[in-house]
């Protein structure tokens, strides 16, 4: 393995190696990455070199930016972090980043020009991984996934050879890497549309958790007639050792939802509430989620519905020993085919259930029992971005979509040099 330290720019850590231990470790603290090296990329060539000399030696490389998504399965493989390929480019409401480039960066620069990435919840999150994975955003009801907006990647293949990938030059890999994981090439940028925000409205509004009944109720309605620019999640967050509380999350894509949210306000009892027009820049602010690497153990669900039985399901009991209980309203754009998609395809749930404790045997039953009370309320399909260690690829695609990335995972790396945090073939 010394050998790839002479053909990379970029810092090579080997099992013995002072920060070694550190530099394997992803986002979630609880996942253990047990690696043969790991290389820190100074460039795209750093990455082909990578890979080719993995190619050359039957090993496999899996690449990271931030860590985040990590299943763990990486026993015996080169760990390539691609966080330092940075750079954020926009021209004519195109944005072209690097690998390693993070959700907050992207919208920082987005937001003076009124526009904005389909960005999740939280900032610090890469926008790569994210968008091969489908990227469920606060704004996808109006927009779909983001990886539909992607025009082009610039990758390194199985073979270690750097290529562009765009639908006119590779149809079949370019549908695949627009939500069906990173198990076909290692991304070394990404370009994508940018969306129209001139004006964006959100916060979060909260309740002492025993107003959750009233709160799940208003979520319903509200949710039941809610316009494709309008996303509202709700929330139960038990603090370990502390109160509970019942949140909702908003934004709007315009100045003024007016009545749209109405029926929380007639809630009583809130004991806060931040809703404003706010940058985009600042979207990362309603959240508020941790921005250092955090320990956790997580599931989620898609739902058929929210009806009464479901809601029985989510209150039923106390969420402790889980931290968050979340449900986020679906639909929309994500609902329905779009023109010349990826591989993350549509949505036909409405709602996604996602809960999220501590490493702990107690979180790890609740999280189980609350998996099995949905049962007969969920499809089973899983985003890919959601899923969590010990469950598979073929979760997040329906039987045809995954059959078609199988048979371009065999031909494009019939000895598995690219390793996903989720293999399609695992």
């Amino acid at each position: 393995m010394n050998e790839l330290k002479n053909l990379t720019t970029g810092r090579v850590l080997l099992p013995g190696d002072e920060g070694f231990d550190e530099a394997r470790r992803p986002w979630n603290l609880a996942v253990d990455q047990p690696v043969r090296a790991v290389v820190d990329a100074a460039d795209a060539d750093d990455v082909a070199a990578t890979i080719g000399y993995a190619r050359l030696n039957g090993l496999s490389v899996t690449a990271q930016p931030s860590g985040h998504g990590a299943s763990g399965d990486t026993e015996g493989a080169i760990l390539l972090r691609t966080g330092g390929l940075g750079g954020v480019e926009i021209d004519n409401g195109v944005a072209r980043v690097g690998a390693g480039v993070k959700w907050g960066e992207v919208l920082a620069a987005a937001s003076p020009l009124g526009l904005t990435g389909l960005a999740g919840s939280s900032p610090v999150v890469g926008v790569t991984g994210y968008t091969l994975g489908g990227g469920l955003s606060w704004f996808s009801r109006k927009y779909g996934f983001a990886a539909d907006g992607v025009r082009a990647f610039d990758a390194v293949d199985a073979e270690g050879r750097r290529i562009r990938v765009t639908a006119e030059r590779d149809p079949e890999l370019f549908w695949a890497l627009r939500g069906g994981g990173g198990d076909f090439a290692v991304v070394t940028a990404m370009e994508f549309e940018l969306r129209p925000a001139p004006f964006l409205y959100g916060g979060r509004i909260t309740w002492p958790i025993e107003r959750a009944p009233e709160v799940l109720a208003a979520y319903r309605e509200v949710t039941a007639t809610a316009p494709d620019e309008l996303t509202v999640w709700f929330d139960l967050l038990q603090i370990p050792g502390g109160p509970g509380f019942v949140m909702v999350d908003s934004t709007y894509l315009g100045r003024d939802p007016g009545a749209l949210l109405r029926p929380f306000e007639l809630i009583g009892g809130a004991i806060g509430d931040n809703r404003r027009l706010l940058p985009v820049a600042e979207l990362g602010s309603i959240c508020d989620e941790p921005t250092d690497p955090q320990p956790g153990t997580s599931r989620c669900e898609l739902l058929t519905g929210l009806d009464d039985q479901v809601a029985g399901v989510l209150l039923g009991e106390p969420i402790d020993p889980m931290i968050s209980l979340q449900i986020r309203h679906l639909g929309g754009a994500l609902s329905r085919p779009a023109d010349g998609g990826g591989a993350a395809g549509h949505l036909d749930e409405p709602y996604l259930v996602y809960a999220i404790g501590r490493p702990t045997e107690a979180t790890a039953e609740r999280l189980e029992r609350l998996g099995k009370a949905l049962v007969p309320f969920s499809s089973g399909r899983k985003p890919y971005t959601m899923l969590h260690g010990g469950e598979q690829a073929a979760a997040a695609f329906p039987r045809e979509s995954l059959a078609r990335l199988r048979d371009l995972k065999r031909s494009r790396d019939p000895h598995g040099v690219i390793r996903a945090n989720f293999p399609v073939l695992g």
